[in-house]
């Protein structure tokens, strides 16, 4: 059934509502001739805004209203209720807004005023530079959800000086959760896949500049140089490099038909190669490879699944929860091979520690991710597992702030390195803020989300050490909520079924 505040559902507010209707707190979910919108009552004046997410289409109206937004039940993303302002991503278009009117104890919502655009972040406006230097030039290294974020976030917050987003990458920023789900399984097309349009960048004055490798950042002439030899000086430096797969030592795993997945270039690589073999065998059993998986038993191939485990992703779902979504896998196919590793590929089979020839037509490593620290360890900055920043997300040189997979930030008195994609667009937003002088601590809690044969699993805290772990319904029913503590204090959640549950959760731990 349709959730309230989808097309048609709900009161018409073009009809009125009653003032009492309008909950204190929260919101009241109807439509005006269809269109989904929200009614809100935000220190004591009433607001409408449109009710479907900008990033996905949720309907906002089964979210969270909290602190005068709105936070998405899908994937969580949070919108002003004042203003429709995107105060978070994953969403970047902002929500429109419509004119109400009270006619005595009656509630009408009226026109519709055009939405998208957001207003300056509070504390991060370029004006809000002024107890340094403002910056005129800032460079950003890495075209990922971090580097594409601060990018849209400066230029949202009104920096209208030199903006340099150098990437690596063949292709502009994309929609990179998608290629281990929708798009590789061949349900997404590929012009779906790109964030924004190929004119955006140059109509908001970004500079952004494909397959540019980074040789050198000189942190004294404050200038980065390129493997091309093109030099860009800066007054600020955001380090979005991200991670790169890990790659096996093992025998035969150089051969053409191995692949890793992390850019959409190894995407088609992967669904080129897919269509012409019948097996496939994924080295790996984490959220990526089992998503890997599912993806290619949806294109009809054979899939077999590698891994040192005993019980993959029990470590951070728990046994019971990940038992069922292993379970979930072999329900649809999908053979695991547990508690072992390849020792030799010789182009059309993987062979086992036990010697079991398993077949493969092609292979993708899936073990985890290196931040990818050299440049900056080069530099001189502080590097650990990551690039080392603070709080505020600023490495070891001033001036120069790191974001995303590659960020090793400290958080509740640990360091933390994250690698989950909302994360790092959030990273992203908030350096962008502190870049222009916000001074503002990164306190955001982690989330992501993963999609299997048509399940969603919603994850949201930092789990890491979890002790304790209780659960409620079960994955197979698509009901369930995971609740993770360490020492009775409660760390992170997971969910299917239950997004309300998760944002509740999620709130508590942001606070």
């Amino acid at each position: 059934m349709a959730a309230a505040g989808e097309t048609g559902q709900g009161p018409d507010f073009a009809q009125g509502v009653s003032l009492e209707d309008v909950p204190a707190s929260g919101v009241l979910a109807g439509h005006v001739d269809g269109s989904p919108v929200l009614l809100a009552r935000v220190d004591g004046q009433l607001y409408a805004v449109d009710g479907a997410c900008t990033h996905y289409g949720a309907p906002l109206g089964a979210g969270l209203a909290v602190d005068g937004q709105i936070r998405c039940p899908w994937h969580h993303a949070c919108f002003s209720l004042r203003t429709g302002q995107a105060l978070r991503a994953p969403a970047f278009a902002g929500l429109a807004t419509w004119t109400v009117e009270t006619v005595g104890q009656r509630v009408f919502v009226r026109a519709r005023v055009a939405g998208g655009a957001i207003a300056p972040q509070p504390g991060a406006s370029a004006g809000s530079a002024s107890r340094q230097q403002a910056p005129r030039r800032i460079v950003i290294i890495g075209g990922g959800a971090a580097g594409y974020a601060a990018a849209l976030r400066l230029r949202e917050s009104g920096f209208s000086g030199s903006l340099t987003l150098l990437s690596a990458d063949s292709d502009a920023p994309y929609d990179r959760p998608n290629l281990s789900k929708d798009y590789l399984a061949g349900t997404a097309a590929e012009d779906w896949i790109p964030l924004q349009a190929a004119t955006f960048y140059a109509e908001h004055d970004i500079d952004l500049r494909l397959r540019c490798e980074v040789a050198a950042i000189d942190v004294g002439a404050a200038q980065v140089t390129t493997l091309a030899g093109e030099r860009f000086g800066y007054d600020r430096l955001l380090l979005a490099t991200g991670a790169e797969p890990v790659r096996l030592p093992v025998p035969g795993f150089e051969r053409s038909n191995v692949f890793t997945l992390r850019s959409l270039a190894d995407a088609r690589a992967v669904i080129a190669a897919s269509a012409g073999v019948r097996t496939a065998v994924l080295i790996g059993a984490g959220f990526i490879g089992l998503e890997v998986a599912a993806a290619l038993r949806t294109r009809g191939l054979e899939v077999h699944v590698v891994a040192r485990e005993a019980e993959p992703m029990a470590t951070v779902l728990g046994p019971v929860l990940a038992a069922e979504l292993v379970q979930l896998h072999r329900g649809h196919g999908v053979v695991f091979h547990l508690q072992t590793s390849p020792t030799l590929f010789d182009g059309s089979r993987v062979l086992l520690e036990d010697g079991t020839p398993v077949d493969a037509g092609l292979v993708i490593v899936g073990v985890g991710v290196a931040p990818r620290t050299a440049l900056a360890a080069a530099a001189g900055l502080a590097v650990d597992h990551g690039i080392v920043v603070d709080e505020q997300l600023q490495t070891s040189a001033p001036g120069i702030y790191a974001a995303g997979d590659v960020a090793r930030y400290r958080q509740d008195g640990a360091l933390r390195r994250v690698e989950h994609w909302v994360h790092a667009q959030r990273q992203g937003q908030a350096a962008a803020a502190n870049l222009l002088g916000a001074a503002q601590a990164f306190t955001d809690v982690p989330f992501f989300w993963t999609h299997h044969y048509g399940l969603d699993l919603r994850y949201s805290g930092y789990g890491a050490g979890w002790d304790q772990v209780q659960l409620e319904g079960s994955l197979p029913r698509g009901d369930c909520l995971a609740r993770f503590s360490r020492q009775g204090q409660l760390v992170a959640v997971a969910s299917v079924g239950r997004d309300r549950d998760n944002l509740l959760a999620e709130a508590q731990l942001w606070h």
